[in-house]
């Protein structure tokens, strides 16, 4: 059994790109590329390079027909932009296409796919990716909110199906809410999903109500100790009875109070003492199995110093 924590990427994800000046770009892999050399956390974590996702692995959590227009509206904006055409689409009024989006949707979900199969042969012991575009907004038949493939449902729905796992967790700490994921697993009872959010805030609307969610909407402006609190309150007791056989992270880093797309008070200390949390139910119940996925985090500073810090608890160091 490997010790080891994984890292997770592909080229591909820095060729997504929806103009300049949107917060979810290229960059922010980057900057965590940056940090994790400068602090020489690099040399802790087993590099990876992900592998394209397969169409039947996405449709676990997908809808076929949304799948293939994503598909097929990649190839049309290559086609237009070799024609001398538009080289970009909109999805929504936040969320564009280029030609090479489709193959970064691939390896960012091939990547959370890559690192189950690795977690559970015992070739890691946990793993983190490092991908974009991000996934938790995206729900079964529809791309949203920076996302288009869900990669932490499809990673969850893929250890369950294929790995025949009969319980797993996931835990979203983005500062907003994972309708995409909810909408996904809400009422498959193998899957125990615990999360925080800003609310009122980005989606609109109210979250779903299911038995097997632990949705904990919070006001702008909360800070890290009462978010603390009402994890060990809310979360830990619900885990635990859970007893996950595999724990998956939809790790945001948003809430972070120098990031200016939401309102939460979080800092690195307290995105390090949420891992550990999680890594203990993951040791307790899972024989440490953890799969974390990038999703939010647009300050590129804090950003960077964040996911140093909950590598550094995934990677004991």
């Amino acid at each position: 059994m490997s010790h080891a924590t994984g890292y997770f990427t592909h080229r591909a994800c820095w060729q997504h790109e929806m103009g300049a000046g949107h917060p979810e770009c290229p960059e922010r892999l980057d900057a965590i590329e940056d940090r994790l050399l400068v602090t020489g956390l690099d040399a802790a974590l087993e590099r990876r390079e992900a592998t394209a996702a397969a169409l039947a692995d996405l449709e676990l959590a997908h809808d076929r027909m949304h799948l293939a227009s994503l598909r097929g509206l990649a190839e049309q904006l290559r086609d237009d932009m070799q024609a001398g055409g538009p080289s970009r689409a909109q999805v929504d009024p936040d969320t564009s296409m280029n030609p090479h989006s489709w193959d970064a949707i691939l390896m960012a979900a091939g990547a959370a796919i890559d690192a189950v199969d690795a977690v559970m042969a015992g070739e890691l012991a946990n793993a983190f990716c490092a991908v974009r575009p991000p996934g938790h907004h995206a729900t079964r038949r529809q791309a949203m909110g920076f996302c288009f493939v869900n990669n932490v449902a499809v990673a969850a729905k893929y250890a369950l199906e294929r790995h025949g796992l009969q319980r797993v967790a996931v835990i979203d700490f983005d500062v907003h809410h994972g309708n995409g994921t909810e909408d996904i697993v809400a009422g498959d009872e193998r899957i125990l999903m615990c999360s925080f959010y800003q609310h009122p805030f980005y989606p609109p609307g109210e979250h779903a109500v299911a038995p097997n969610l632990v949705n904990l909407p919070v006001p702008a402006y909360t800070r890290g100790m009462a978010i603390r609190e009402l994890v060990d309150i809310h979360w830990m007791p619900r885990l635990d009875e859970h007893r996950p056989q595999m724990v998956f992270v939809s790790a945001g880093f948003d809430a972070h109070r120098e990031d200016d797309m939401a309102q939460l008070g979080l800092v690195e200390s307290d995105y390090a003492w949420l891992t550990e949390r999680i890594k203990a139910v993951a040791d307790r119940h899972a024989q440490g199995r953890l799969v974390s996925c990038l999703e939010g985090g647009y300050a590129l500073d804090a950003l960077a110093r964040s996911v140093e810090a909950h590598l550094r608890v995934l990677a004991g160091v």
